[in-house]
């Protein structure tokens, strides 16, 4: 979480202060803005940031619904051990990419 969002950054001391708070992460929530996520492919970034969101969603619906139960720890890191990494965040997004190709083949013109 990035507490300290003030708007666009206009200035690289503000990306350096929010590139510091992500640290090794691949994804962060600015308070009042919305999420940022990074990967090593533009693919895999998306694919991060489509993940993160529908996270979100399920967070906020799970909490209307009642007090969530959390994961255990080691089941979340278990599952972030077999989905976590850099090549599936670009593997997961290649279906998604040749479906919007094949509905929209004027993208890429």
């Amino acid at each position: 979480m990035f507490d300290d969002y003030t708007g666009v950054v206009l200035n690289l001391d503000e990306g350096k202060r929010i590139a510091a708070t992500l640290g090794d992460k691949k994804a962060l929530i600015l308070r009042n803005h919305g999420l940022l996520t990074v990967g090593h492919s533009v693919d895999e970034a998306a694919w991060w940031f489509i993940t993160m969101d529908r996270s979100c969603q399920a967070q906020l619906m799970a909490e209307a619904a009642g007090k969530p139960i959390l994961i255990d720890h080691e089941i979340a890191r278990l599952t972030h051990s077999q989905v976590g990494f850099h090549q599936f965040g670009w593997f997961s997004f290649q279906s998604l990419y040749e479906m919007i190709v094949r509905q929209q083949p004027d993208l890429l013109e």
